[in-house]
C-alpha cells in the first residue's frame, strides 16, 4: 500500500492542524504535557509558568472531543480541563498510593459522550493495589479506562491512557500484553493513548499490534496532515528520522479519517517536550462488528 504523502502548504503556527470536526467524525488526541517544573529548574524553557499559555492556546485551537494526557500532576490536570471548556470533564488520578503524583487523565466532551463506567488500575501483578509496582519499573504505571456512549451516533467504545516506563523493557512488555489481553477480550472498539516510551520497532509495540487485536491509526490513515515526526522533539525542531513514541491505536474495526503530530509554536514556542498526536476517527456504525 502506498504511504499518503503528508499535506503540504503554509500554515500559521498558531492555527489548529486538524481543530473541531463533526459527527460522526471524533477528534482524539494523546499528549504527554510534561510535568510541571518551576522557576529553580535549570531549564528555562521547562518552565509550567511559561509553558501553561502555550498548552492553553494548543488545545483552544484544536478542541480533541477525547484526549489521553500523561505526566499532569493535580492541578495541570484542572488546567487542561478548564483550557477545553464547561463541557469538558475527566476521569483519572494520581499514580500514587494515596492517588497523589503524576496522573495519565482521560479528558472528554460531556456534549458528545457519556461516560458509562470507569476504573484506574495499576500496571503491576496487583493491578487493584494503588502505587503497586512490578516487572523492573521503580515508579508506579497506571492504566485509566472509560467505557463511553457517543451521544451523537450513540456508539459505544472502550477508550485507554497510558504512560508505560521510560526503563524497564520487562514492565513495557508486560503491560502491552496486558493491554492487548484487554482489547482483544473487549466486546466494543477501543481506542488506546499513550506515551510508550517505545518506537515502532519495539518488541512492546509488536505486542499490542499482535493478532490484529488494535492497530496503528497513523498507518492505517489514508491522510496525513503532516510529516511523521519524531514525538519526543524535547523543544527542539522536530524531525522525522526519530522515532515516534507516542502513540493512538485503534481497533481494526475503527475508521481512520487522517492523523497528525503536531509540531506547531504557539505563542512563540512549544508547550512540552513531547508533540501531540491527533487522528479522527469513526467507529462502526451501529449493529456493526467490533
Amino acid at each position: 500500500m502506498r504511504t499518503p504523502e503528508p499535506e503540504t502548504g503554509h500554515v500559521s503556527q498558531d492555527a489548529a492542524i486538524i481543530g473541531a470536526v463533526a459527527a460522526p467524525d471524533v477528534h482524539v488526541m494523546s499528549w504527554n504535557i510534561r510535568r510541571k517544573t518551576g522557576p529553580v529548574h535549570p531549564r528555562v524553557v521547562d518552565h509550567w509558568k511559561r509553558r501553561a499559555p502555550r498548552v492553553r492556546a494548543l488545545l483552544q485551537a484544536e478542541r480533541p472531543a477525547l484526549l489521553g494526557v500523561q505526566e499532569a500532576l493535580g492541578e495541570q490536570s484542572a488546567f487542561v480541563r478548564e483550557c477545553l471548556g464547561g463541557s469538558y470533564r475527566f476521569i483519572g488520578h494520581g499514580r500514587g498510593s494515596r492517588g497523589e503524583g503524576e496522573a495519565s487523565p482521560i479528558f472528554y466532551d460531556t456534549d458528545r459522550f457519556e461516560l458509562l463506567d470507569w476504573e484506574q488500575s495499576a500496571l503491576s501483578e496487583t493491578p487493584h493495589r494503588p502505587g503497586s509496582r512490578s516487572w523492573g519499573n521503580l515508579i508506579p504505571r497506571v492504566l485509566v479506562s472509560g467505557q463511553f456512549r457517543d451521544l451523537q451516533t450513540s456508539a459505544r467504545f472502550l477508550m485507554l491512557n497510558t504512560h508505560l516506563d521510560h526503563l524497564s523493557s520487562k514492565s513495557r512488555m508486560r503491560s502491552a500484553q496486558r493491554m492487548r489481553e484487554l482489547a482483544a477480550e473487549s466486546s466494543v472498539p477501543v481506542v488506546l493513548t499513550g506515551d510508550f516510551n517505545a518506537s515502532g520497532t519495539s518488541d512492546s509495540l509488536a505486542e499490542l499490534l499482535r493478532e490484529d487485536a488494535l492497530a496503528d491509526s497513523w498507518a492505517a490513515s489514508p491522510r496525513h496532515s503532516t510529516p511523521a515526526w519524531g514525538t519526543y522533539a524535547n523543544y527542539r525542531e522536530p524531525r522525522p528520522d526519530r522515532a515516534r513514541i507516542d502513540w493512538i491505536l485503534t481497533s481494526p474495526s475503527i475508521e481512520i479519517e487522517r492523523t497528525a503530530i503536531n509540531a506547531h509554536r504557539h505563542l512563540g514556542g512549544w508547550a512540552s517536550d513531547h508533540l501531540p498526536v491527533q487522528a479522527v476517527i469513526r467507529f462502526p456504525e451501529k449493529g456493526s462488528p467490533a
